[in-house]
């Protein structure tokens, strides 16, 4: 109302000719008009609401029951204050914590959510994966308009660990503050300092820097992860485990004219093909079916793209013939892409007989096209069968539950006007910066720097914007020595990007987390420290950083 009133002043003010005053007294019409118009603007300049530099939350209580074990805990929304190195703040980041009732925080594990985008908030991970609430999905269908259902999820990690959903810069209720704006944040590391420097925050104003600490990246947030995890070691804070679920760790797989991104799309085509059943001969089982995929990927597949235009004819039709077993497409279509199928092409082809296009986040999802001949997709129908449900889910909770009370309008995306990320990365040991960001460099550094630090990825099959077959394909190029690679686990599941959509495969992750959990805590209790290579003699070793 303020500003409205201001605004409305301002206009009058603009509008309204100066009155007369005696000429030994009177005012330039000019500067009067420009002293009133300064005046209006500074108050309507107080009345916007703006991000709080004291952190600012909301306490509230629940319960929910785990396994059969009721567990009560403590939610906590409110903001973090970030700082640059002089003390001076720079950004009010939003986040809602729940910690377990009654335990030791010092033995507790506490674990930091984020999605990704980049420039996404964390609606999607707090309202549908871990938390002690959630919206109800099924599998896969497109989520009915209000009211939604939404209440305790028997699949939360509260049984293992504390959990603390973030929100990143510009989205949600996070804001820049001071003279600082979204473009000071809007960066690979950019992004990774300001994320690095709220679990900072966090675990120092909750005390919690002799906890167990992990982190939990969805998408463009995986690829955050490693550049997080590199940060917070040097800064001196080592991290336990690190999560990844639907990983993109290396953008530079995706630059035109390189091979290797229509290889790790590959499995994941043959995964969509099997559930759709659009092919001869359907296998019964899609774990043997993809390892024996996995199998022509790595070696004809990869052997006739590395060929390029010097393939022999004969060999281009019998790989084609080949890759059209395992996708559903016709060998001529494949012939005329030259063996190169890209993922939009793939979206209409295979199901253009049904006059269905399929999903991007997860295939399982299909639309009907508004031209049964098009190229690409109008849409994904994985993205837009869930929105609606889960932000009004969230605003509603936020406000009812939570208690957490701002003016400020919660952002789904920081992609305003004037977005524009810095794709550019400085790995460690690096002086020079990717153009085209590859953090499985700063995990394997981390990994060698801590070599308690344990990574897992979780991956759905029918993931078609970050498949499976990539997380392997980058992590096998990280070279992990030996000793290091029994520290990174896979583990699959019949969903797509956002895996916890699917209700019975959120049930099998959590159990796969649960048991992970367990073993990453046991192992740093161990006195054993993992085994490192011996060095040769003359071998300079690492030197100071």
């Amino acid at each position: 109302m303020r500003s409205t009133i201001a605004l409305i002043l301002l206009m009058t003010a603009v509008a309204a000719p100066a009155q007369e005053l005696p000429a030994d007294k009177a005012t330039p019409a000019s500067k009067m008009a420009k002293t009133h118009q300064e005046a209006m603007i500074a108050e309507a300049e107080d009345a916007w609401v703006k991000p709080p530099v004291d952190e600012a939350s909301a306490v509230s209580h629940g319960a929910v029951t785990v396994g059969g074990q009721r567990i009560a805990y403590t939610a906590t929304a409110g903001t973090l204050t970030i700082r640059d190195n002089d003390g001076k703040p720079t950004g009010s980041m939003f986040y809602t914590a729940y910690t377990k009732d009654g335990a030791a925080p010092s033995s507790r594990p506490v674990t930091f959510f984020y999605n990704g985008g980049p420039g996404s908030a964390t609606v999607w991970l707090h309202m549908g994966s871990f938390a002690p609430v959630r919206v109800t999905t099924a599998n896969p269908e497109y989520i009915r308009p209000a009211p939604y259902g939404f209440g305790p999820n028997p699949h939360s990690l509260i049984d293992k660990s504390d959990l603390v959903f973030i929100d990143a810069m510009g989205a949600g209720w996070s804001r820049p503050l001071g003279a600082k704006t979204g473009k000071d944040f809007w960066g690979v590391d950019q992004d990774a300092d300001a994320f690095a420097r709220t679990v900072e925050r966090y675990v120092t104003k909750t005390g919690r820097w002799s906890s167990p600490k992990f982190l939990f990246g969805e998408s463009y947030g995986t690829l955050r992860n490693g550049a997080v995890a590199a940060l917070l070691e040097e800064r001196g804070l080592s991290l336990n485990g690190i999560v990844y679920l639907s990983s993109i760790m290396n953008y530079g797989v995706r630059q035109p004219g390189y091979d290797a991104n229509y290889l790790t799309l590959f499995p994941g085509y043959a995964a969509t093909a099997w559930y759709h059943n659009h092919l001869q001969n359907r296998p019964p089982n899609l774990e043997a079916f993809l390892q024996e995929v996995r199998a022509f990927t790595s070696g004809p597949y990869a052997a006739a793209l590395a060929k390029g235009s010097t393939i022999s004819p004969d060999e281009k039709r019998q790989v084609a013939e080949q890759m059209s077993k395992y996708i559903g497409i016709s060998p001529d279509f494949i012939m005329r892409a030259d063996l190169r199928i890209d993922l939009n092409h793939f979206r209409t082809e295979l199901l253009r007989d049904r006059r269905l296009v399929v999903g991007r986040l997860d295939s399982r999802y299909t639309l009907i096209p508004s031209d049964a001949n098009a190229e690409r997709p109008d849409d994904d129908p994985s993205s837009t069968a869930i929105s609606g449900a889960f932000v009004s889910s969230f605003m509603d909770y936020a406000k009812k539950t939570l208690g957490y009370q701002t003016a400020m309008p919660y952002k789904i995306s920081a992609r305003d006007k004037g977005f524009d990320w810095d794709w550019k990365h400085v790995a460690p040991g690096s002086n020079f910066p990717q153009n085209n960001p590859n953090t499985a460099i700063d995990l394997a550094y981390t990994m060698r720097t801590n070599p308690y630090l344990k990574a897992l990825f979780l991956n759905g099959y029918y993931d078609m914007a970050t498949p499976f077959y990539g997380t392997e394909f980058d992590v096998n190029h990280m070279l992990l020595e030996p000793s290091l690679q029994k520290n990174v686990e896979f583990k699959y599941y019949e969903s797509g990007h956002m895996v916890y959509l699917n209700p019975a495969e959120l049930a099998k992750m959590h159990a796969d987390l649960a048991a992970w959990y367990d073993a990453t805590l046991a192992d740093a209790r161990s006195s054993q420290p993992p085994a490192r290579p011996v060095a040769r003699t003359g071998d300079a070793g690492p030197g100071p950083n």
